[in-house]
């Protein structure tokens, strides 16, 4: 189910809606909480009925991760925190890791995957796991208390919202609006405007530019050097110079307005439910250069992988590398290079499976 679907807007989200603000539930945010998370359940389920299960394990062993981690937090200097830390993120990035990159691995080193060649990608299995891997962390460093809340945990991974396409929201910037958020009638009409703004920019544009796109791409069938066919297209049989940049012009509209028209309505909802998520895009199209169209382009996965990776290979493990590189004359360009290096040869992965700029929308966040 996604949000341009006549059945998320004219049946899934009006009941949600309407249940969410009975008057019963008016004084109640514990059971506004628990009527959200079994709506985002049931969302998820909608389209992988199966993989709900995995989800509600996420959700399960991230709770008790953050509860366990709390008590050997970085604040007690107990090395038990970092096992805690450790196995977490063995847990989290092992399931991404078996369904989203094992079978292309395999393929790569000539090895026959079996039944892992035809597993089907849980969709935003990389948003929900990066979030709940930010959470355990974050109880690490004591930025954050540990909820003691399994269903607050269970809502913070699985909002419907942002699940699909993100923005990927950190714990603490919800935390405190999981207990208390505000309702009004300014912020309800701010969120349908702006759910109406990313709608159109799916439907008016997004999809209408990605037929130029798949056109143009198909017409490399005929060269399948160039790798993008996509099938049979009615037209032209040969793909022409102004065919080919319309094509990708087309394209670069299409990520653009598909991406943060889904972001646009994850905001736009979660304002009219109470709460407040950060942007994601700032015209990243008008940047003056590649670093700044970075900080612009899906702003919320970019400073993820600055908080998360980028920043623990320039003061975490890789120190004692640094160390040794200092032993042997090595300037702290060469660092910063090293570690650069590391990083965006990491976020290229990404970005060629598909969770970065570049890759497809829905290919399972």
């Amino acid at each position: 189910m996604v949000f341009s679907d006549s059945v998320f807007l004219f049946l899934f989200f009006p009941i949600t809606l309407c249940v969410y603000y009975l008057p019963l539930l008016k004084e109640r945010m514990s059971l506004r909480n628990i009527w959200l998370l079994l709506a985002s359940l049931v969302f998820y389920a909608w389209g992988e009925p199966v993989f709900i299960f995995l989800m509600i394990l996420s959700i399960c062993v991230n709770y008790l991760f953050g509860r366990w981690v709390e008590k050997h937090n970085k604040k007690t200097k107990s090395p038990a925190g970092k096992r805690i830390v450790a196995l977490a993120c063995v847990f989290n990035l092992g399931i991404l890791f078996v369904f989203k990159y094992l079978a292309w691995i395999l393929s790569m080193l000539r090895i026959d995957a079996g039944s892992l060649a035809g597993l089907p990608l849980p969709i935003g299995i990389s948003f929900y796991t990066f979030q709940a891997l930010s959470y355990v962390i974050d109880v690490y460093k004591g930025k954050d208390k540990a909820q003691k809340s399994i269903i607050d945990v269970g809502l913070y991974i699985s909002f419907f919202p942002q699940l699909i396409a993100g923005p990927i929201v950190r714990y603490g910037t919800i935390s405190r609006q999981l207990k208390s958020r505000e309702h009004s009638w300014d912020k309800f009409s701010a969120g349908v405007w702006r759910f109406t703004i990313g709608l159109a920019k799916k439907i008016l544009i997004a999809n209408q530019v990605a037929q130029i796109a798949d056109l143009a791409f198909s017409l490399t069938s005929s060269n399948p050097g160039l790798g993008y066919a996509t099938g049979a297209a009615s037209g032209p049989s040969e793909l022409s110079v102004g065919l080919a940049w319309a094509g990708a012009f087309a394209y670069m509209l299409q990520i653009y307005f598909d991406f943060s028209g889904y972001s646009d309505m994850a905001i736009g909802l979660g304002k009219m439910f109470g709460f407040e998520f950060n942007e994601n895009f700032n015209y990243p199209y008008i940047s003056k250069s590649i670093s700044e169209y970075w900080r612009r382009w899906h702003i919320s996965l970019g400073e993820w992988f600055r908080d998360y990776l980028y920043y623990p290979l320039s003061l975490g493990p890789a120190i004692k590398l640094r160390k040794q590189f200092d032993k042997q004359g090595s300037t702290a360009k060469h660092r910063r290079c090293l570690r650069t290096d590391v990083f965006f040869s990491w976020y290229g992965w990404l970005r060629e499976s598909g969770m970065a700029p570049a890759g497809r929308l829905l290919s399972g966040g």
